[in-house]
């Protein structure tokens, strides 16, 4: 059991989980937490570099991220989940990191300027904003992670926490362990609108609490082929979220590629695929949902569950930290 491979993952407490989480991370959870040591942090303190004058929001989606972990079947009895500022060790690491990197090498990574670009910070960057690259592998070596799940647009902050790695292994003494990135092969989810990637601030998302009149409200105003005008046109599959909804959440295969040929030659209307793909989804969600519902009967446990997840994580990342400051030759005591 001890030999198992360990798993950072997590999420930024800033709203429910939606279908894209499901499909970039959440599933391939479920499907890893057997076989690997996986540690799942709700991630609150990062979500507070961009939210520090909104802390309610925050502390008030603890619970709902917890929710929907628990309801898409992350197990605690196998996973550890735990929240990120109740693990202060992380924030030690950070300090420490901190001297090991130059502030134009956080500016030059590209994960870094596209998100500052996409946020408008102009010059009003955020230090804690600036530096997230640093905490994220005070986060990943913490826990001496080998694999962190990430997207490709995630790439380069992974490629500085092993630089951040090195260069400490170097320094004083290889005591941290050098992760690798496990990259998901799930293409990201289109929002509804058709146009970005599924975000709550952009309200295109479907999350996966949503009732079932929000989710068949949302489908129905789904985006289609805008050149598919009447119902014996042909119409564009590709790059029709319709269409890429079924492809993931279908499981009749061959009926979805039926559709799509139909689709494509004419005599197919949207609404008629729309409501496949609403009884589609309320059929998917509806297990999670009602597994939701019955955690969200007992907060209390819920924070408990967070309790003891959050003092396992801490205990192992106390055992980093002292080697940290042992081979940083600061163990005074």
């Amino acid at each position: 059991m001890n030999d198992k491979k360990i798993i950072l993952t997590g999420d930024r407490p800033t709203g429910k989980l939606h279908l894209g989480h499901y499909v970039g991370s959440l599933e391939n959870r479920v499907k890893l937490q057997n076989d690997y040591k996986q540690f799942v942090m709700i991630a609150d303190a990062q979500a507070l570099t961009d939210n520090a004058d909104n802390p309610r929001k925050v502390r008030e989606n603890i619970l709902e991220v917890a929710l929907d972990y628990l309801a898409v079947g992350i197990d605690p009895e196998v996973s550890t989940i735990f929240i990120q500022s109740l693990v202060p060790e992380l924030a030690e690491l950070n300090m420490y990191y901190l001297n090991l990197v130059t502030v134009n090498r956080l500016k030059r990574n590209p994960t870094i300027k596209n998100e500052i670009k996409q946020k408008a910070f102009g010059d009003s960057i955020p230090a804690g904003f600036l530096t997230y690259p640093v905490s994220q592998a005070a986060d990943i070596t913490a826990f001496k992670a080998n694999l962190v799940p990430v997207g490709e647009d995630q790439l380069p902050l992974l490629e500085q926490a092993v630089e951040i790695v090195r260069k400490f292994n170097r320094i004083y003494e290889p005591v941290l362990v050098e992760p690798q990135a496990l990259v998901s092969e799930a293409a990201r989810l289109v929002g509804t609108d058709g146009k970005n990637k599924m975000s709550k601030s952009l309200g295109n998302a479907i999350s996966l609490a949503d009732s079932p009149e929000v989710i068949k409200e949302k489908v129905m105003a789904m985006f289609t082929d805008p050149n598919h005008l009447r119902v014996e046109d042909p119409g564009q599959v590709e790059g029709n979220p319709v269409f890429e909804y079924l492809d993931l959440f279908d499981p009749e295969k061959e009926e979805v590629k039926r559709l799509k040929a139909h689709y494509r030659q004419g005599g197919l209307g949207d609404v008629k695929v729309k409501k496949r793909l609403n009884q589609v989804l309320q059929d998917f969600l509806k297990p999670i949902r009602q597994r939701r519902e019955e955690y969200a009967k007992d907060p209390e446990e819920v924070m408990n569950i967070l309790k003891k997840g959050t003092e396992k994580a801490r205990h192992k990342a106390t055992q980093t930290v002292d080697q940290v400051r042992q081979a940083m030759q600061i163990d005074y005591f």
